[in-house]
């Protein structure tokens, strides 16, 4: 489902811990870590869509979270030409397809760790999981969408005490990474960019 100008209406999710932490997954069989998000079907509104969303990719249910606030309008991405499927069929003609809109989620763990779930489905999105902080570089987002994770954790921010979201841990300072059931502990917390980070 495409508007008029191209972009599919989508929804992206900023998932808090208690310690105000932020949850990252690492796509299947790739080494680029990313928010969860999704597109907004047929009959649904962005709520609805978030919520499907993040029991689809994270395994959580609505009763374990808060939702703390969303973005007021939606944020645009252009997707470049290699990725591009062009000439998508939308209401009998055709629009080229530029990219997704988003509206963005702020929400709060009411849950446990352990109500994670990245199988949750039969065509998971992440292989594995981890907190960090709420500011960090974003080198293992994919380039063409950090400018929109920095302006959805810009204006979300508004959300948390100023205390809160300026807040960041040094570099080198242990994070748990989750595979699969497995929890292991590294100092790395984004590698910089051409660097990989092996999880086993």
């Amino acid at each position: 489902m495409l508007d008029k100008e191209g972009y599919r209406p989508n929804v992206g999710i900023i998932l808090l811990n208690q310690r105000n932490e932020v949850f990252w997954g690492k796509r299947i069989g790739q080494h680029s870590w990313q928010f969860p998000q999704g597109g907004i079907q047929h009959g649904e509104n962005p709520k609805t869509a978030m919520l499907r969303e993040l029991h689809e990719e994270v395994g959580l249910l609505p009763e374990h979270v808060h939702i703390i606030g969303r973005t007021k309008d939606w944020i645009r991405y252009d997707v470049p030409d290699e990725f591009l499927r062009r000439n998508a069929p939308v209401r009998g003609r055709r629009v080229a397809y530029r990219g997704q809109k988003q509206i963005w989620f702020l929400l709060r763990m009411a849950g446990r760790d352990s109500d994670i779930c990245l199988r949750a489905t039969d065509h998971p999105e992440f292989d594995a999981w981890r907190w960090n902080p709420y500011w960090i570089p974003l080198n293992d987002v994919i380039d063409f969408k950090r400018d929109v994770y920095t302006l959805a954790l810009s204006e979300l921010a508004r959300f948390l005490s100023k205390k809160t979201h300026l807040m960041s841990l040094p570099w080198g300072s242990p994070v748990n990474v989750f595979t699969m059931g497995k929890s292991i502990t590294t100092t790395t917390i984004l590698p910089e960019e051409g660097s990989e980070q092996a999880i086993k």
